[in-house]
């Protein structure tokens, strides 16, 4: 029988996580069970004994699942069961994954396996938030070296207070989102949106997530000490030459500093003259010992790069390209690039070079979201592509990537606030990215910007972005924020700090750091950095175009909305919807209908305006109400003894009652010459108030003869109430004799005769 080892934590509003190990899962490496209400995960770590064969990196994967039954759901689709993960699981594994990586040992290599599977939900909690925890708890209850334990939250503003980890209903009343990684002393992971918030209100926000982080990982240790898990595994996945190391560094560094000060623009002249000098020391080596040493090598040469590169910056102030820390790359921009899109611009830093496209579209268009605990449509979309072109790499393009989808996510939340409410069209951004050398999604939201503008899209406000970087001195006491940084200083830096924002606040942020003990003085001022470099790209956004254009470009889709009643929805929509199907192919556009709001909520949209013109004037022909008096061109449906109904408008049938065919008297239908299929003209002359019926009047549109007197409509007798005394004789009920017994029996009693 198990022996489970459970840690409760209590939030401060007083709801509370369980922490559970020893029942689920136990040939696992670590296994941790994690309930939050009614919602469950379950985290499991596997990491292998030994490194494999020439690896010198940490080959980590981490997978976040969710489970249709969690939410008592059957996935769609033919198989009914889960298959690729969705963009919302990946995400989730890349929050995870970017705070667990940097924290294992730098000379561990050993394949790890990270899996958290969400088991069960309650549509309140938001699982996401817990994947951290579970996930660190596992491995805090394994043997595996870690250098944690850490742990993420969700932290949001509501009514201007900060709470941890909010359900989805609390959300909703959100201006401030943010998921914090950090272990007990510091903050690792950052990435959220915001409504124009200030970087004062950034800082708080992340001082209160760590705080509840604390918690949380206090009670991991806790965890891991009744677990019998604080000695961690042996293990030796490098081999190491002091003395080469040594020689590597006193033949290599000045040469490496000197290329690192001369300033060069271009990325391809720097790595190229880097890798010269490492070609160089390896070609200086004994030939029988070259095989042997050249992984060691390059390994310690590329310790000596980062230093030498470090160390510029921060002892001259001289940056890879030669600028100094504040000053951004130069910029151009052009907008309508591409005729064929809606909207295009193409937005150039440096060597980093996006084009980005919008496409405005129809209801139609909207994405369809049906994930375990999310299900609605999305009206925004951006898409975000990395060829491998745009840093000169020669390999084939494979699909979309994680680091695709998770770029194009930061992307699109700091867009997603700015664009306008009520907006009729359905709008998808492309960015394309063309050249690359760091901050490339920081691009894609210029770009998008720019691309949004020349569609005409009425954006509240221009956003920009930027990514900013940190060298730190090994103490700590010595530092320098960079702006803008390229991709050699994201790569050889201590931080990773994208900033996307309006002239009034942030929108959207991702943080990464790779060093211990970032201050909060320190982030402050590499947020009002940010501040500085991201008005400053505005201003080159707005010289660029200074407005949305006046109207849309000839090929996008006009589209016009109508509100109908309720009860009209069923007429054009029609039987299997041969109605709405019908006017699109008459008229060419693209038609769309909902309920909203207990209205039927009518899309219209057209490439040209005799498309346009010819749907409404058949929708309203179907939608619009009768009007006494008013004339219609209708078609006889039916014939009948004393008249004809007549289909004077789709759906709505009235009476011609033959005394209303023409003035004269006609004996029979015969005599009106009226067959089924005739168009006629009738004229709408009475509405019955009780019973809605239509009467109509051929009659009424012909000239009255003259001396023409309307026959007087005979006068029925009066009828008799007197109708004598009643009749005595008959006998009463009770004096009808003795009841017949011989009578068939009733149903019920057959049957029991049975």
């Amino acid at each position: 029988m198990a022996n489970p080892i459970k840690k409760t934590i209590e939030l401060s509003d007083g709801r509370t996580i369980t922490l559970e190990t020893g029942k689920l899962a136990k040939q696992a490496d670590g296994a941790v069970e994690l309930r939050m209400g009614n919602t469950m995960l379950l985290a499991t770590v596997v990491s292998a004994k030994e490194a494999g064969e020439g690896v010198d990196f940490m080959p980590l994967q981490v997978e976040y699942k969710e489970k249709f039954s969690s939410n008592g759901r059957f996935p769609g689709g033919f198989l009914k069961r889960e298959g690729r993960a969705s963009d919302y699981e990946i995400l989730t594994a890349r929050l995870v994954d970017r705070v667990l990586r940097p924290l294992f040992p730098d000379n561990y290599h050993a394949d790890t396996f990270v899996n958290i599977t969400m088991y069960s939900a309650d549509g309140e909690e938001m699982p996401d938030s817990l994947a951290g925890l579970a996930a660190s708890a596992a491995i805090a209850v394994s043997d595996i070296p870690f250098n944690g334990p850490i742990s993420e939250v969700r932290v949001a503003r509501i009514n201007g207070e900060f709470v941890i980890n909010p359900t989805f209903k609390q959300l909703e009343d959100a201006d401030m989102e943010l998921m914090v990684g950090a272990n007990y002393d510091n903050i690792m992971m950052v990435e959220g949106e915001m409504k124009e918030v200030s970087e004062s209100d950034l800082l708080a926000a992340l001082k209160a997530a760590h705080d509840a982080i604390k918690v949380q990982c206090l009670a991991q240790i806790e965890l891991a000490k009744e677990a019998n898990a604080t000695v961690k595994r042996e293990y030796c996945h490098e081999v190491n030459d002091e003395d080469l190391r040594k020689d590597v560094h006193d033949k290599c560094y000045d040469k490496a500093y000197a290329i690192a000060k001369a300033g060069c623009a271009d990325k391809h002249w720097r790595q190229d003259s880097f890798d010269a000098i490492c070609d160089e020391y390896i070609e200086s080596l004994p030939e029988e010992e070259r095989d042997e040493k050249t992984p060691l090598v390059k390994r310690y040469y590329h310790d000596v790069e980062r230093e030498a590169v470090r160390r510029c910056i921060l002892d001259e102030g001289v940056r890879l390209d030669g600028r100094k820390t504040t000053d951004i790359r130069p910029i151009w921009i052009e907008t309508d690039y591409v005729p064929g899109p809606h909207g295009s611009a193409v937005f150039t830093r440096g060597e980093t070079q996006a084009l980005a496209t919008v496409t405005l579209g129809t209801k139609l268009d909207e994405k369809i979201l049906d994930e375990v605990l999310t299900q609605g449509k999305e009206r925004f979309l951006l898409h975000y592509n990395f060829p491998p072109f745009s840093t000169g790499e020669a390999k084939a393009t494979r699909g979309v990537g994680r680091r695709e989808i998770g770029h194009g996510n930061l992307a699109h939340r700091a867009l997603k606030g700015m664009f306008p409410e009520g907006f009729p069209y359905v709008c998808r951004i492309v960015s394309d990215i063309l050249e690359s050398n760091g901050s490339s999604s920081m691009a894609t939201v210029c770009a998008g910007t720019l691309a949004l503008l020349d569609a005409g899209v009425k954006m509240k406000k221009p956003v920009s972005g930027i990514a900013m970087g940190l060298i730190t001195d090994t103490d700590g006491q010595k530092y320098a924020v960079l702006s803008d940084i390229l991709g050699d200083e994201d790569h050889l830096g201590d931080m990773d700090f994208k900033v996307t924002g309006t002239r009034d606040g942030i929108t959207a942020t991702q943080m990464d750091i790779k060093c211990d003990g970032l201050s909060y003085e320190i982030l402050e001022k590499a947020l009002l950095q940010a501040r500085d470099g991201r008005l400053h790209i505005l201003n080159l956004i707005e010289e660029a175009i200074p407005a949305p254009r006046e109207d849309y470009k000839p090929n996008v889709p006009r589209i016009i909305t109508m509100t109908i009643p309720k009860d009209l929805i069923g007429a054009v929509i029609g039987p299997g919807g041969k109605i709405i199907q019908g006017i699109q192919e008459a008229s060419g556009a693209t038609v769309s209908i909902d309920e909203v709001n207990n209205e039927g909520f009518i899309e219209v949209a057209a490439t040209n305006k005799a498309s346009m013109d010819k749907a409404l004037e058949m929708i309203n022909a179907i939608v619009q109400l009768p009007e006494e008096g008013k004339t219609y061109t209708g078609k006889v449906r039916s014939i009948l003894d004393f008249g004809a109904f007549v289909e004077f408008m789709p759906n709505r049938d009235g009476l011609l009652h033959i005394s209303e065919i023409s003035w004269d008297r006609l004996e029979n239908m015969e005599a009106s010459g009226l067959k089924e299929g005739d168009t006629v003209e009738v004229k709408l002359i009475e509405i019955d108030k009780k019973t809605g019926k239509f009467r109509l009047s051929m009659r009424a549109l012909q000239p009255k003869p003259e001396g023409y007197v309307e026959p007087q409509r005979r006068e029925r007798p009066q009828r008799n109430n007197d109708r004598g005394p009643r009749r005595d004789d008959r006998p009463r009920r009770d004096d009808r004799g003795p009841r017949r017994d011989d009578r068939r029996p009733r149903r019920e009693e057959q049957h029991n005769e049975e």
